[in-house]
């Protein structure tokens, strides 16, 4: 008896352009947007408490405006079902964003780290361990009947 399911596994693409404020495009590699999914920003002066946190709409698309006053590397974390990524801004000093451009074009930033959540590690570790254990059974099995 055999089960099989097909996976699928999403990577994901953040934009983002400049006006007053910053403006985030996330989507799935697939091109669909990632409706509804959580973001959070980390400013520069305090990288690990959350500055800003909402959701993107059904478009896949947030806004937000940063302190001017605090130049440096914005991250915006954007998740949703487990899949996302993290990208950062530099803001200039004299308040400008140093955008990422390639020929006039705002770059795509595209997730390759392949991050998994706790549960997905739990689940690789515990698959991992019981096959040392199986084959370690069986091998032991094998030496039992040779005597």
């Amino acid at each position: 008896m055999s089960w099989s399911a097909k996976a699928t596994a999403h990577g994901a693409n953040i934009n983002y352009e400049t006006t007053q404020a910053i403006k985030i495009d996330a989507a799935f590699d697939n091109g669909d947007p990632m409706s509804n999914a959580q973001v959070t920003v980390y400013s520069p002066q305090n990288p690990s408490t959350p500055w800003l946190q909402g959701t993107t709409d059904e478009n896949g698309s947030f806004v937000f405006a940063p302190d001017r006053s605090q130049p440096g590397e914005w991250a915006v974390q954007v998740r949703q079902a487990g899949h996302g990524d993290l990208i950062t801004i530099s803001m200039g000093e004299d308040q400008s964003v140093i955008e990422n451009t390639v020929d006039g074009q705002v770059m795509s930033i595209q997730s390759t780290n392949g991050s998994f959540t706790p549960v997905q590690i739990v689940v690789m570790a515990v698959a991992v361990s019981w096959g040392f254990v199986g084959t370690a059974l069986y091998f032991a099995q094998g030496t039992k009947q040779a005597k």
